[in-house]
């Protein structure tokens, strides 16, 4: 699948959403339910309202983050409050969410429960991952002690403390993260090109996680915006 390159945010979400849709009804006809995974920050919430607003049957989708902070959910720092202020409203409110603090704070049972809904989930439809400026995706920092089994644990999830970044993390594992049938990269700006580009040229996952995803060592495409 190839990469696609925007000018625009605004073009580049209107496009993408479109694609995403297009891929949820297809499984939906296909098997009956659909699943999303969907990445955190501000670049992903125009994205998420815009779906929000397009009018499938969001009653047979399952939504989930790739990671959360180690938060309550009405926490300002939450990624699932994000999503209950611009994709889980609209249409997409209907939208089965499967919560990754359900458990929050007992860290063991969290993990547990996570891994049973995963595994009534199965291979997803779409994955959509951020990258950080470090070369984070999800929450699989280079600076944490628990990047190598971020990438090379056949758990579902794991426990995560990033040296660079505030808050304890729960995240997918890259294992799980890539049983998707679509996978994609989805950024943002002059800052995120520089820093994909010095990945590439690079090519060590350990100091950009995100290459674990891309073309050689993952099937993941690009869809970035140079400009918001």
């Amino acid at each position: 699948m190839p990469d696609r390159l925007f000018d625009h945010a605004d073009d580049l979400n209107a496009a993408f959403a479109a694609e995403i849709v297009s891929h949820l009804k297809e499984a939906m006809t296909d098997r009956g339910r659909a699943s999303l995974v969907v990445s955190g920050g501000n670049t992903p919430a125009p994205l998420f309202s815009q779906l929000a607003n397009t009018p499938i049957d969001w009653s047979h989708v399952t939504i989930l983050l790739a990671d959360e902070r180690w938060v309550y959910f009405d926490h300002p720092d939450s990624n699932e409050g994000l999503l209950r202020r611009t994709l889980l409203r609209g249409h997409a409110n209907q939208a089965t969410f499967i919560s990754l603090v359900s458990a929050f704070p007992n860290a063991e049972k969290t993990l547990e429960q996570v891994g049973t809904a995963l595994g009534a989930v199965g291979l997803f439809d779409v994955v959509i991952l951020g990258m950080g400026n470090d070369g984070h995706t999800a929450s699989l920092f280079p600076c944490s002690a628990e990047l190598q089994e971020g990438l090379a644990t056949a758990a579902p999830a794991l426990m995560v403390n990033p040296k660079t970044a505030p808050h304890k993390r729960i995240s997918l594992s890259a294992h799980r993260l890539k049983q998707t049938r679509w996978g994609y990269v989805h950024t943002v700006g002059t800052d995120k090109a520089e820093t994909y580009a010095a990945a590439m040229h690079s090519g060590d996952i350990n100091a950009a996680p995100i290459l674990n995803f891309l073309p050689p060592h993952g099937d993941f495409c690009r869809r970035h915006a140079s400009e918001r």
